[in-house]
């Protein structure tokens, strides 16, 4: 068995009992289906760090897939209607009423 000395002046090598939160604060969006999807990010705070990478990754599809939806759903808002020019008796499109 061979022991692993630390370089001299080296913090000593520890391992956290449990994962310490970050405490970093989400702010809603407005959008439901974006909250929940970073919402996620909280579970990032109860694992070690190599388990963010899993947590990032489900948050980065669930954003992705998101923002696909939006490409799918019609433009939220009236439909524009073509405007009509009321009759103006004068007008005669296809006359050139120039001398």
């Amino acid at each position: 068995m061979s022991d692993v000395m630390p370089e001299a002046g080296a913090p000593p090598m520890s391992t956290p009992e449990e994962p310490v939160p970050l405490g970093v604060e989400r702010t809603p969006t407005g959008r439901a289906e974006v909250d929940v999807v970073l919402g996620r990010l909280a579970d990032a705070d109860r694992l070690p760090a190599d388990g963010h990478i899993e947590v990032y990754e489900d948050v980065h599809r669930g954003l992705r897939s998101e923002l696909a939806s939006l490409d799918a759903r019609p433009a939220a808002g009236p439909v524009p209607t073509p405007s009509h020019r009321p009759h103006d008796p004068h007008h005669h499109p296809h006359h050139d009423n120039r001398s």
